[in-house]
């Protein structure tokens, strides 16, 4: 398989006719090898318009390519930015963050796919991302030394994986100017949210495209109905 014609193949008949437009972006899709965060098996499906599966569990998969590049594309990271990322699954996108970010804290709820985002990271030669093995619902409701950089507060965090609503406990985790990025809602319709913190008691929030992820595990699940 030619990875790089592939890559090209991808880059321009997926990722920029999804609108994004953003050369730094498309530059860093050239540049970080998606195939070497895909499972052996499955390396020929890497730069595939899908979600590709990372494990025997439901909901551990990659992002589509395109969904991973809208959201850097919204994000914007800079280089003096702190990012957490809930669901590092391969460490893929975690590699993406790193690459625009100063430093990336990516929380993975399963052991065996922390430790193959810690072996990606490494491999790849990326030494300011950091994986930890935990559960990120759980963990962002317990107290965390002051001294710990996963108290934060974040310039950006990313979902990497669907939530019925975006939990109060992160949003207050954002810096003031800081951004977060998720995919917000039921089956069939999510929509890819960007929530940005105006002040320190004001939010404000966009809807700008439709898409489908898998659940991250243990967030909570509000009933779809009112009585």
């Amino acid at each position: 398989m030619n990875y790089e014609q592939a890559r090209f193949n991808m880059i321009e008949q997926q990722i920029r006719p999804w609108e994004v437009l953003d050369n730094q972006v498309l530059s860093l899709l050239a540049v970080i090898k998606r195939e070497d965060f895909v499972p052996a098996a499955l390396q020929s499906l890497a730069f595939v318009d899908m979600e590709i599966p990372l494990g025997s569990k439901p909901g551990q998969t990659m992002l589509a390519p395109k969904v991973e590049a809208r959201f850097l594309q919204d994000l914007a990271v800079q280089k003096h930015e702190k990012v957490l990322e809930i669901g590092a699954g391969s460490g893929y996108m975690a590699a993406l963050l790193a690459h625009r970010a100063q430093q990336v804290i990516t929380l993975e709820i399963d052991p065996d796919l922390a430790q193959l985002a810690r072996d990606n990271l490494k491999k790849a030669g990326i030494y300011n991302a950091e994986v930890r093995t935990g559960d990120g619902a759980a963990k962002l409701s317990q107290a965390v030394a002051a001294s710990d950089p996963l108290s934060g507060p974040f310039d950006v965090i990313v979902l990497s994986g669907s939530v019925a609503e975006v939990p109060a406990a992160l949003l207050a985790m954002l810096k003031v100017g800081g951004r977060l990025s998720a995919v917000v809602g039921f089956e069939p319709m999510m929509r890819a949210t960007l929530v940005t913190r105006v002040s320190e008691t004001a939010y404000r929030t966009t809807q700008g495209w439709d898409t489908v992820a898998p659940r991250l595990l243990n967030f909570p699940e509000p009933s779809k109905f009112n009585f």
